[in-house]
């Protein structure tokens, strides 16, 4: 049925994962002339889920604000795809949950080459 709603002229969206309360449907219609990134951004995924690319961007919580003004409703899933969502949600969170210790493991390993030139110059 949203797949239908992929026109300038009626552009829906489904915003909206586990984390967030789930997916919903927004009519967006009405501000494709106002969004900050122009129409074409909205279009490339009207009739779609949209979640992923809207949550990429990094959203400021006015615009998450101005959103709910054009809510539709709740997107319904079936269970399979629930499931499927779940699974994504989880490894998501244990992606970003293994990403801190990379990033100190590379802090500490510039420093220790940045003090070993220091060393090799004060010589």
């Amino acid at each position: 049925e949203i797949s239908k709603h992929n026109s300038q002229e009626d552009c829906w969206l489904i915003i909206g994962n586990l984390r967030n309360g789930g997916p919903k449907v927004y009519d967006v219609t009405s501000y494709l002339d106002d969004h900050p990134g122009g129409a074409e951004v909205l279009l490339d995924v009207a009739g779609q889920d949209a979640d992923e690319f809207f949550e990429d961007i990094g959203h400021s919580k006015d615009a998450r604000e101005d959103l709910k003004k054009f809510y539709v409703g709740e997107y319904k899933v079936d269970e399979a795809t629930l499931q499927k969502m779940k699974e994504q949600a989880e490894s998501a969170a244990k992606a970003s949950q293994g990403g801190g210790s990379s990033v100190i493991f590379i802090l500490v390993a510039i420093l220790a080459i940045a003090f070993g030139y220091y060393k090799t110059q004060m010589s």
